[in-house]
């Protein structure tokens, strides 16, 4: 059994790093305040005298913690009201908690004792950079959310909604989603495509990654290539190929086309999660099954599409949400008759701007956490069927 031994950190390590973030912070509230510059410098210097005090004079966490929530959150509710407060808040108990995790060097408790200075550097710089990464992308959506619920036809937070008052919210936005009859002849040609789409994207999908992931099939990797081809190709060159295309044939703007169209965007996926499933299949439970006396359907339904079923799912849901949110390709392909959701949106960004399509989007994000959730717990399943992870 190993023992690591945390040592204290000197002050002239911690108040650095420590400064560095209070920078980033006070950037955030000056630009907020008018004054990049002044809550840039004020919050470096700041985050970096209160780590020596907390470090080199009073020495008592859990005191130090709670005075530097309160103070924060004073402050924050000054200069921003309710809002302010609790953004204050959160900033005082990362502080409190982030000087004291650098200056007893409690960042390597969960390390090896013999990795190096720059080893745990690196190691902190990559999740800095996947944190960073991902408030970069979640961000916007936890913009949109909010404005949804704004009483007024703005794009933009309300002084109303910035102080919390219950006034400056409404669900009338909502409300005219689901009464309006644009949005909900678009949600019904969305509803009535993207199944089908789905149902012809797995169906498809599956044979072409079951008979590509035997050995004798030739030039595999090719056909797999153009496969799936519609994930690399940009959307803007396969939507304009499919309106030549389908022009040719008739089915340009009619219902059957925009369904083939998003079918053709949705195998990829399909065919990329069947594959991976595919990989750790046993396939002398198909040569058994063959042994006795099953023909190729029965092995089929009875011992390959059990194991790969989260797989097919998997796949199925992400070329569900791909027919669900796709838009340049109905434009091409659809007529003013196949207008689906997203289409209604982008009209509505275009032509008037109209606040519903934020609350569209934010009924959207939901169903997409929805099926990731799905897909996540579909892999794990798929993981504990072959045996990869802990049951």
């Amino acid at each position: 059994m190993t023992i690591t031994i945390i040592e204290p950190k000197p002050i002239s390590f911690v108040a650095p790093v420590v400064a560095a973030f209070g920078a980033f912070a006070g950037l955030l509230v000056g630009t907020a305040q008018g004054n990049s510059l002044l809550g840039l410098v004020g919050g470096a210097v700041i985050t970096g005298a209160m780590a020596y005090v907390f470090l080199q004079v009073v020495r008592q966490e859990r005191i130090m913690r709670w005075l530097t929530v309160a103070a924060f959150a004073i402050a924050g509710f000054l200069l921003g009201g309710v809002a302010g407060g609790i953004v204050g808040t959160l900033f005082g108990w990362f502080f409190g908690w982030l000087i004291f995790w650098l200056g007893e060097g409690r960042y390597r408790a969960k390390l090896p004792p013999y990795t190096t200075s720059l080893q745990v550097f690196y190691h902190f710089l990559f999740r800095v950079i996947c944190g960073a990464v991902f408030i970069f992308l979640i961000t916007p959506i936890l913009v949109v959310m909010p404005l949804s619920f704004n009483a007024e036809n703005f794009f933009t937070f309300t002084p109303e909604m910035l102080a919390l008052n219950p006034e400056g919210y409404s669900l009338k936005h909502y409300r005219d989603f689901f009464t309006n009859d644009n949005w909900q002849q678009a949600l019904w040609n969305s509803v009535s495509i993207a199944p089908l789409a789905t149902i012809l994207a797995v169906a498809f999908g599956t044979l072409a990654a079951i008979g590509l992931s035997s050995e004798h099939v030739p030039f595999r990797r090719p056909i797999m290539a153009v496969l799936i081809s519609p994930m690399i190709v940009p959307l803007i060159i396969s939507a304009a190929g499919m309106y030549f295309f389908y022009s040719r044939l008739g089915l340009q703007g009619t219902y059957w086309g925009v369904v083939l169209a998003h079918a053709a965007l949705g195998i990829p996926f399909v065919i990329i999660t069947v594959t991976a499933t595919l990989v750790g299949f046993d396939r002398s439970l198909t040569r058994a099954s063959a042994n006795l006396g099953a023909n190729p359907v029965t092995t089929f339904f009875r011992v390959q599409m059990p194991l790969i079923l989260p797989g097919v799912i998997s796949g199925g849901l992400f070329a569900f949400i791909t027919s669900f949110d796709e838009v340049v390709v109905v434009l091409f392909v659809g007529s003013a008759g196949q207008k689906t959701l997203p289409w209604q949106m982008f009209t509505g960004l275009r032509e008037q701007i109209s606040p519903t399509i934020l609350a569209v989007a934010t009924i959207l994000v939901a169903i997409s956490i929805c099926l990731l959730t799905t897909v996540e717990l579909l892999r794990r399943r798929s993981e504990r069927l072959r045996g990869m992870s802990p049951g």
